[in-house]
């Protein structure tokens, strides 16, 4: 008897702030036994391919984003989660800093939709449970890494990085021993620019640098 060995996906969750909400990029399916479900993009690994340049080569393919913080998140190999076959997931995440940026929906899928985070119907497959560890580990990640740089423009006032912090944890923090703690970690840099508005002018920052590091922020 010929022994039949399970496939291996990758799937991505991409959060992206859009008007003070954390969303999540789905796309609808058109073909199998989740049809008219809802769903994160990804597909199946190439032979002699790498498990991220799979997961970057499935964003680019099947939603037309590119050069997005990736960063691989856990590995879902229940053998039911996928009734057409035994298929191994390797789950990613990665951020965006505008919804707006490149989506285009592949023919594999009917749509692409932006939902928030926190009202996610119920998923294809075991993405729902996906979402849930995407979530864990993006808030654990904003404690001691940099990687909020990764939704936020070149230029941002210290409110609106604030603003992305309170959002994501779902909690409000102190206005001044947050701007001391980010300040204090020499990862901000004040730029000779103020944002105006309807309210008092604020200094608009950067990022000394935009590359993952770790560093005790919360």
């Amino acid at each position: 008897m010929k022994t039949v060995f399970p496939r291996v996906a990758v799937d991505v969750v991409i959060f992206t702030i859009d008007a003070g909400v954390l969303k999540a990029l789905l796309v609808e399916l058109k073909e199998g036994p989740f049809a008219g479900q809802w769903a994160f993009p990804g597909g199946l690994v190439g032979v002699g391919e790498g498990l991220e340049e799979a997961a970057r080569r499935e964003l680019f393919e099947k939603t037309g984003l590119r050069d997005l913080y990736l960063e691989q998140l856990y590995t879902f190999g229940e053998p039911g989660r996928d009734p057409h076959a035994h298929v191994v997931s390797v789950a990613y995440f990665a951020l965006l800093p505008h919804k707006g940026h490149g989506t285009a929906a592949h023919p594999k899928y009917a749509r692409l939709e932006w939902r928030a985070v926190a009202d996610l119907p119920s998923l294809a497959y075991d993405h729902n449970t996906v979402a849930r560890y995407a979530l864990e580990r993006l808030r654990a990640k904003l404690a001691y890494t940099n990687i909020v740089y990764s939704l936020l423009p070149g230029e941002f006032t210290l409110g609106e990085l604030q603003e992305i912090y309170e959002l994501i944890l779902g909690q409000r923090l102190d206005r001044r021993n947050f701007r001391k703690k980010l300040l204090g970690t020499g990862l901000l840099k004040a730029l000779p620019r103020l944002r105006r508005g309807a309210h008092r002018p604020a200094t608009l920052y950067a990022f000394t640098q935009r590359r993952p590091m770790n560093v005790a922020i919360l």
